[in-house]
């Protein structure tokens, strides 16, 4: 039988792995250290970080050192459990739904989540709605490009470090103009920029050398991108915004 793409049942096989920088979710040990690193120190005793789709908490010790309570949100039991373990006040719930009060959030990260739902902009909209304004907002997703399937999937499932083979499905890459474009009506100031690992890192964690690849930066925003920004002062609560493409 072909293999179901993007089946939630994935993260529930592999919830063992989580944790092993080896394992399965090696990359996601990789994009939580990038995505870390433009979160700034929390700016009070009380600072909330919410972690959409926070799997079994990589966010964890990056959070913890930045001074925040650590909030995840995931519809994975099994991630949830293990995620608790590591500290993580765990809740169950839909990213399209959050079970969260608006703007109780100081940030928000939204890590490779708005390539695996049929709606990545009723996503953003969340993220906006439980950001306090002036919250800042750390995405990363796949984009809907021709070269985007072919090297994602085509070769990063095949590869050591990368996603396991059948955890995402092209249909739903995501679509950056429009991303950018919703963004704007929420309220969120936005910009985008490309990621690839570290062929150095790559070199080295493949030796047994470096736990972690580091993430580098680039204009080209084509595969894999990350979005950083905050919610402008004074925005309006947000409400669903609908896609419009």
């Amino acid at each position: 039988m072909p293999l179901a793409r993007n089946d939630p049942a994935q993260y529930d096989e592999l919830a063992d792995t989580w944790w092993q920088p080896a394992g399965g979710f090696a990359m996601l040990h990789w994009l939580a250290a990038s995505r870390a690193d433009h979160v700034p120190p929390a700016g009070h005793p009380d600072a909330v970080l919410v972690d959409l789709a926070c799997g079994g908490g990589l966010m964890a010790p990056h959070v913890r050192r930045l001074g925040y309570r650590h909030v995840g949100v995931d519809i994975g039991a099994a991630g949830l459990a293990t995620a608790r373990e590591h500290g993580v006040s765990a809740v169950r719930g839909s990213v399209l739904e959050v079970p969260l009060a608006d703007g109780c959030a100081d940030v928000v990260v939204c890590g490779e989540v708005l390539e695996h739902v049929a709606d990545d902009v009723a996503v953003l909209g969340e993220c906006a709605r439980l950001l306090r304004p002036g919250g800042v907002l750390v995405i990363d997703a796949i984009a809907d490009s021709r070269l985007a399937g072919p090297v994602a999937v085509g070769i990063g499932e095949r590869i050591p470090g990368g996603p396991p083979p059948g955890i995402h499905d092209p249909a739903l890459f995501v679509d950056r103009r429009r991303l950018l474009a919703a963004a704007d009506r929420l309220g969120l100031e936005l910009r985008l920029v490309g990621l690839r690992p570290s062929v150095r890192g790559l070199v080295a964690w493949k030796r047994g050398r470096a736990a972690v690849v580091e993430m580098r930066q680039m204009r080209w925003t084509g595969i894999l991108f990350a979005g950083y920004g905050r919610k402008r002062p004074g925005a309006a609560p947000a409400a669903h915004v609908p896609s419009t493409g």
